[in-house]
């Protein structure tokens, strides 16, 4: 429990920070007055002023926000250092600020863990790599390093072989045992290892991953290497958002609770693992943030591309309205995934 909940502190806390901070910096350099920055929400916790701007960490660690001067037109007491006496592109690199520190983290989360650890790329020999805990290879004995000889009577030469043959079982016989002939210390042995159905995944697993061949490029590949997997990733994302609203269906879909789960789980598994997991989290937080929904940045962008084609503002009640509607469903979003990690957590569902 200590361990998820530092875990959850500290990637909430990092994607916040940085994501504030692309606003805080980029209001500043645009010649706004920043009241405020802070993290977290609710009661101060510490405050320390620093010129103009009150520097504050807050007791509900899940988020933060700038209190720049005018973002409300009817309330600007900043006069021309009031966000909404700026122009049209300075507005929007304040706005969009936020998202691209978001989509930009992981580049240098990623190339930092090749540079410290390597790269790791999948072997194709049969040899375990990770079992994973509390799953059939695990409960049935089988170790990291173990050489597969044969799965299910099959001789097996390479990883492909064992995936391939696995997958041939559980189509022919599901609920039936699958044995491991294995080598290990010079020894050879047999497991007899049952393929468990996963709901995520839609399909059989037994929790083994291959091993990995690691190799460590040079500063300048591995900040290349940095920028393909999160481009890569930025991509896988766009994908799967795509089959979630094409699908119309969120089961997947986690909350703070069930981030908060995950996170302890990677940390469970080390420090990089752990900042993998927050580069992850990093993309899909800027992605989703971009969306134009109303009180998320994407809708403020879109509400200054209205500002710049119509020539004036919306509307104070339009924007409002506007306002609430977002906040509505975010609310309704909220509930909905904070019902699947309750499901999760508590039912297994």
């Amino acid at each position: 429990m200590v361990l998820t909940i530092a875990a959850a502190i500290f990637v909430f806390g990092l994607l916040v920070l940085v994501h504030e901070l692309g606003h805080f910096v980029t209001a500043k350099l645009t010649g706004m007055r920043v009241d405020e920055f802070a993290i977290g929400f609710g009661p101060k916790v510490v405050s320390r002023q620093y010129g103009e701007t009150a520097y504050s960490i807050r007791a509900i660690p899940l988020g933060g926000f700038n209190d720049i001067a005018g973002m409300d037109p009817e309330d600007n007491d900043a006069g021309e250092r009031g966000y909404c006496r700026k122009s049209i592109p300075r507005r929007m690199i304040v706005i969009l600020a936020g998202s691209a520190m978001n989509l930009i983290l992981p580049v240098f989360i990623f190339f930092g863990v090749f540079v410290a650890t390597g790269v790791g790329t999948p072997s194709t020999e049969p040899v375990l790599g990770d079992v994973i805990a509390g799953r059939p290879a695990a409960e049935a004995g089988l170790l990291k390093g173990d050489h597969v000889l044969a799965v299910a009577g099959k001789p097996v030469t390479t990883w492909k072989e064992i995936v391939t043959t696995l997958n041939d079982e559980a189509a022919a016989a599901p609920d039936a045992p699958v044995t491991f002939e294995i080598e290990r210390d010079g020894t050879t042995q047999t497991f007899s290892v049952q393929q468990k159905y996963d709901k995520q995944s839609n399909r059989y697993l037994v929790g083994i991953m291959s091993s990995t061949d690691t190799t460590y490029p040079g500063v300048i590949d591995c900040a290349v290497l940095a920028v393909q997997k999160t481009v890569g990733i930025i991509g896988m994302m766009l994908y799967e958002l795509y089959q979630i609203i094409l699908k119309l269906s969120g089961a997947d879909l986690a909350g703070p609770i069930g981030v908060a789960q995950m996170a302890g789980q990677v940390a469970e598994m080390g420090f990089v693992p752990l900042l993998n997991f927050t580069a992850f989290l990093s993309l899909n937080l800027g992605i989703i943030n971009l969306f134009p929904i109303p009180a998320l940045d994407g809708g403020h962008f879109a509400s200054l591309c209205i500002e710049a084609v119509k020539g004036s503002p919306l509307s104070p009640k339009t924007m409002y309205y506007a306002q609430r509607v977002g906040i509505a469903l975010l609310l309704l979003l909220m509930i909905f995934a904070t019902k699947n990690d309750i499901m999760r957590v508590f039912f297994g569902g």
